[in-house]
């Protein structure tokens, strides 16, 4: 049976927190003797280094070199992806007993090695230590949660009811083919694997392509996997969006993309891809999140969910909670408290114990952070943040300072633009009606959330938000931190293109295509 990893909660339970630092501490300390280390590509089973490369920076501090890896050519990907397809009736035919096997196996090497792995997000991409393990954790549970998915449902091959009394018919669900997956720096692990996991374990090949800047964590699962399969099932290329990301989606070689990203490069692949012809791209394009905080809500728990949805990994996330709609009679009382602990939080280097806020992830971020806050400046009032941190300890980092702002205009930028950034923008209602209006008034539609305590308010919240993951008085977070198995994590509207959710029992649905298969006697 399908459990969840949850690697800080069971030290909590086991009053052992101190233990999970130590064991941090020292991942820290090994995850440093492979700075500057050379990764290859890997492509038709074979690893291949070049001296054309990129480096891996810590968005923390950017003197440190933390990989260097191959720049790929078209050439490159493109061989890639042929070596992918050639292997790919091999691997179909592989029973799906066995791949169940090989994940299993897979996400039991991860658990093992998990702080170390963590360790590294946290340079990484600049991750705290809870945020880190906490990617690691829901690595670890898609390969789970996916191999049992398979499991339960026999491989999707079921018999269906006769036609004919000398006909036996089944009904047989089959791979497509080459997937490339195109997957991005916030969760370089959890969505990397979940979605390589979901083409790979129903018997399609694959080209992986990460984040340029955090392809260390998908290495590392690539290194794990890809000699337990036939040569090419697996491929891993590195490199520009505009050379890899681009081959991938024009090739008519390639049979399906899973991607996660930003609209604006989801929809130009998506428009680009089915061009010549119609195949299947699974999209998850960000958010612009909303928390309606009702009259009736507990305070305490709605500053507290608020906090650490917008804030939590500075804001990077696509199911982050961007935009709070708070009656205006509490807001004061609401806003008071907000503030006081926003600007409580610890901002510092993410691998320390201490550190909540830690960097975004690139000057272009900082430069987008800066662009907001004069914006803001202008034409709202920044409550709390706004500025960038430059002091001796944070200056070679890319720190920026958790954001609250209110008084914009209606339907401003700010409050209709997905930033990626710990930026809250906050606005007051008189009515709940009109609260819900004001939530749904979003081109996109991934998470939501609401506090209150009338019942009536949280039903009609379910009835009408606009929004594929949605939680009610959560204080843990209002609108993050979906769960594997429990939480299938699917946007609406413009925030995806599928409607079937990572971490759901109709994802791997996706990934295959059915065949009718009919015996005659």
């Amino acid at each position: 049976m399908f459990e969840n990893e949850k690697t800080w909660m069971r030290f909590v339970e086991n009053n052992s927190t101190d233990e999970f630092h130590k064991n941090f501490d020292n991942a820290i300390d090994k995850a440093q003797k492979d700075f500057g280390k050379a990764y290859p590509m890997i492509v038709g089973g074979k690893e291949i280094f070049s001296d054309d490369v990129f480096q891996v920076r810590s968005p923390a501090d950017k003197n440190i070199v933390l990989a260097n890896f191959p720049l790929a050519t078209k050439d490159d990907v493109l061989r890639a992806i042929e070596t992918a397809r050639e292997s790919f009736y091999k691997w179909s035919l592989v029973s799906y007993k066995k791949r169940v096997q090989i994940f299993r196996e897979v996400a039991d090497t991860f658990s093992q090695n998990k702080f170390s792995l963590a360790a590294i997000m946290s340079f990484e991409n600049g991750k705290n230590r809870l945020e880190a393990m906490g990617d690691l954790d829901e690595s670890i549970d898609f390969m789970r949660f996916y191999a049992e998915q398979l499991e339960i449902n026999e491989g999707f091959s079921k018999e269906t009811k006769s036609a004919s009394p000398n006909e036996k018919t089944r009904s047989v669900l089959k791979p497509y083919g080459v997937w490339g997956i195109i997957s991005p720096f916030n969760f370089p692990s959890a969505i990397a694997i979940g979605m390589t996991s979901g083409a790979l374990i129903t018997g399609n090949t694959v080209v992986l392509k990460p984040s340029s800047d955090a392809p260390i964590s998908g290495f590392k699962f690539v290194e794990q996997i890809y000699h337990k399969l036939p040569p090419a099932t697996i491929n891993f290329v590195t490199g520009a969006g505009s050379i890899v990301g681009k081959t991938i989606i024009e090739s008519n070689m390639v049979d399906g993309i899973a991607f996660t990203g930003s609209k604006e490069v989801g929809m130009t692949g998506y428009s680009t891809f089915e061009t010549t012809k119609p195949r299947p791209f699974i999209s998850e394009m960000g958010g612009k999140n909303p928390t309606i905080v009702s009259s009736s809500s507990d305070v305490e728990k709605a500053v507290d969910g608020v906090m650490r949805a917008a804030f939590g990994f500075s804001g990077q996330k696509c199911s982050a909670c961007s935009r709070v709609y708070v009656q205006k009679s509490i807001a004061n009382k609401f806003l008071e408290r907000l503030v006081a602990k926003t600007s409580a939080l610890k901002i510092g280097k993410p691998w320390e114990r201490d550190a909540y806020i830690g960097p975004v992830i690139n000057d272009a971020a900082v430069k987008k952070f800066q662009r907001a806050a004069e914006i803001a400046k202008k034409d709202g009032i920044i409550l709390c943040g706004g500025s960038l941190v430059s002091d001796e300890q944070h200056k070679d980092g890319n720190f920026v300072t958790p954001t609250i702002v209110v008084h914009l205009p209606k339907d401003h930028e700010l409050i209709r633009e997905e930033l990626f950034l710990p930026f809250l923008c906050v606005e007051e209602f008189e009515n709940f009606d009109e609260a819900l209006v004001m939530a749904n008034k979003s081109n996109y539609g991934l998470t939501a959330g609401i506090f209150s305590q009338d019942k009536n308010e949280i039903e009609k919240f379910f009835e009408k938000i606009e929004a594929g993951v949605t939680y009610a008085n959560r204080a843990a977070s209002a609108t993050t931190g979906a769960m594997v198995g429990a939480q299938p994590f699917v946007g609406w509207k413009d925030s995806g293109i599928s409607g079937k959710g990572a971490g759901g029992v109709y994802y791997l649905l996706q990934f295959l295509r059915e065949q009718t298969q009919t015996r005659c006697e």
